[in-house]
Formats: C-alpha cells, structure tokens, sequence
C-alpha cells in the first residue's frame, strides 16, 4: 500500500513537472540561442535557477496558497499572476527582439550575448510564477509528501532546461543575429500563452 502511494506521488510529480517545465524549456532554448557560446558551469546555474524557482513556487502555494487566495481575493479576480508574467516576459522579449534587429541592420558579425545574473533572474521568476498556484493541487498531501513532489518537478525542470541549453546552442551558432529576434520571439509567445491560459482557463 505504501509502495502504491509512494510510485503514484512518483508518476504525478514527474508528470507535474513535465507540465511545469515547458515555459522554462522554452526560455532555456532562447538563451542557448542569444548566448550561442555559453560554457557548461553557467548552463548549470541556469538550469538550477529555473529548476529552483520552478519548484519554489509551488511549495509556496502549498503553504500559503490558501491563505492568501482567501484573505487576498483581488489577486486572484484580477489575474495579477499571468500579468506580471506578460509584462516581464515581453520587456525581455521585446528587447532581444530589438536587439536581433539592430544586429541584422548593421549586418556585422554577430557577437554572442552574455546573459547577466540579473536577466536569468527575472526570467527565472517570469517562467514559474504561473505555477505558484499548482502548490492548491497538492494542499492535502503531508509535508514531506510535498517536499518528494516538488523535488520531482525541480529535478524534471533541471533536466529538461539542460537539454534545451544544448540545442539552442546547437543553432545559435548556425543563425546568428536571427537566433537573437527568434529567442525574442519565443519568450513573447510564452508570455501571452501564460495570460491567455491564466485569464481563459
């Protein structure tokens, strides 16, 4: 019976993190495209901070989701989540895509960005700050079940993040300035399919 429970946490961990993770699988894909020479110990702290926040955010909503969806409504009428992740995921975006175009004008060689701590940061919160209303969905569950969920979702996103460096970097060196307005292109995408799914669904 234990074992049961135990491989059904299991399953719906690693299946809640596939679900979680394709936002920042997306994004991690975009950096290895703007950033095409990247080294591996800086891929690792990229894909540890989405992988961090990724789970963060749930467990913040398994201990204060409900709590604060009672006491703050407004947050939740008002949808101010999916926003705040429209308005930074398209300054982001927007800018890259700024950038890629003024590279393709110039028609110089292509310089590979560097993506800043601070960058990485807000993308990090951007990707996952939709899903810091997921914690609801497994309120019931003990702490320390939580804790294997949220380990589970944080070792999927890592992975999956990992992955999408390697190919976006893969192609950054292939389409150069294009790859840039490309990563911008995405991460606009992702942030209006955040609001249209937080505000419609």
């Amino acid at each position: 019976m234990i074992l049961v429970a135990i491989s059904q946490l299991f399953v719906s961990g690693l299946l809640l993190g596939l679900g979680l993770t394709m936002d920042a699988c997306a994004v991690s894909m975009a950096n290895g495209l703007e950033e095409s020479k990247m080294k591996l110990p800086k891929m690792v702290f990229i894909a540890f901070m989405y992988a961090f926040f990724q789970a963060g955010m749930p467990l913040i909503g398994y201990f204060f989701g409900h709590l604060l969806f009672e006491n703050l409504p407004f947050i939740q009428k008002y949808h101010i989540i999916p926003i705040v992740a429209l308005v930074l995921l398209l300054i982001i975006g927007g800018h890259m895509l700024i950038e890629g175009i003024k590279d393709v004008k110039s028609e110089e060689e292509h310089e590979p960005k560097r993506l800043t701590f601070k960058l990485i940061f807000i993308q990090a919160i951007a990707t996952s700050i939709d899903a810091l209303s997921t914690g609801l969905t497994f309120a019931d569950y003990g702490v320390l079940e939580a804790l294997l969920v949220v380990g589970l979702i944080a070792l999927v996103t890592f992975v999956v993040c990992m992955i999408a460096l390697f190919i976006g970097k893969k192609f950054g060196d292939k389409l150069g300035p294009w790859a840039v307005i490309l990563g911008g292109i995405i991460l606009i995408a992702i942030g209006i399919e955040i609001f249209i799914t937080g505000i419609w669904f």
